[in-house]
């Protein structure tokens, strides 16, 4: 159950009793439980309590089901609960690059990619914007908003605020990262990352069930998890991997990406400052494949360049 007003409230639960809380006065969103007042400061995300929005577009180079012939109307949010110190999206992570817009705006926006032919509606990294998106998405299918709507999160979610979009959101696109929270916690400053990805994956799939698509083969319900290998951590995917396929069998696709695309040079981490070794992606599709998967998407050469990293600057937004 969800209810929307002015002050954007968030239902937590407890013993089956639901309390209520303005989250933008004392914000627990995401798994960092900042508290900060964010009508007047920011947290760890970096954002107060409006939308920022960095690039709305067509967007081709997401899965085949999303991308489809016309793209996907992807909607990047500045700002990030999870701070990868080799994000690939640092732009608008941590600098912060965007524009303020009011849940009205919002709306109009995802009218407009749809207008534009957009297969469904991408929220990129909107975990710090939940209360704020569910009011425009309202807005916005007031106004003939019909595509589906995709949650791409990095997985770093509370499964209290992944329920408040029960019955809002289509499709689910969460990254699973990490299996080990060593690595969570040298590679994104995120304990208990395991944890959190995990209860919140078992509620998105709880939502929207098992996939469906359309007779164009586009989805429209259902789950896909991303894991983007890194180099050096081959063992931790395939944990996840098989995680994952015990968990869930062929209720979610899983996309094993190889696009890690070296953005600084890292001192610590030299494995950090390479690309991922073609043998190492190879072992583990084979792993997958030997697991039993086999709904899942897997990469091709040459997705390991800055020019499939989206540009952020100078981008109109269309309103």
């Amino acid at each position: 159950m969800m209810v929307i007003s002015s002050h954007f409230l968030i239902f937590l639960y407890n013993s089956s009793v639901m309390y209520m809380k303005d989250v933008f006065h004392s914000c627990n969103l995401c798994p960092r439980n900042c508290f900060v007042d964010r009508t007047k400061t920011v947290g760890v995300c970096g954002m107060k309590d409006q939308l920022v929005i960095a690039r709305a577009s067509l967007h081709l180079w997401e899965e085949p089901c999303l991308s489809g012939t016309n793209g996907s109307g992807t909607i990047f949010f500045s700002g990030c609960n999870l701070k990868c110190i080799f994000c690939q999206n640092h732009e608008i992570s941590t600098k912060m690059i965007g524009r303020c817009v009011t849940t009205e705006e919002f709306a109009t926006i995802c009218i407009n990619l749809q207008k534009m032919g957009a297969h469904n509606i991408n929220l990129v990294t909107p975990t710090h914007f939940v209360p704020l998106i569910i009011e425009g998405l309202k807005l916005a299918k007031e106004k003939g908003l019909m595509i589906p709507i995709v949650y791409n999160t990095s997985g770093y979610e509370k499964k209290e605020t992944i329920q408040m979009l029960d019955g809002i959101i289509d499709i689910y696109l969460p990254d699973f990262k990490y299996y080990d929270d060593f690595y969570a916690t040298r590679y994104s400053h995120a304990k208990n990352y395991f944890q959190y990805s995990k209860d919140a994956l078992q509620e998105m799939v709880k939502q929207v069930g098992k996939p469906m698509f359309d007779q164009n083969g586009m989805m429209i319900k259902g789950v896909i998890v991303r894991h983007l290998m890194l180099p050096g951590l081959k063992e931790d995917t395939k944990k996840i991997l098989k995680y994952l396929y015990d968990t869930y069998h062929h209720d979610i696709y899983i996309s094993i990406m190889n696009q890690y695309t070296p953005v600084r040079k890292f001192k610590t981490y030299d494995n950090l400052n390479h690309t991922l070794l073609e043998s190492d992606y190879d072992e583990v599709i084979n792993y997958a494949l030997d697991l039993g998967i086999k709904k899942a998407f897997m990469q091709e050469g040459g997705t390991q360049e800055e020019s499939f990293i989206p540009d952020f600057l100078n981008q109109e937004l269309p309103l």
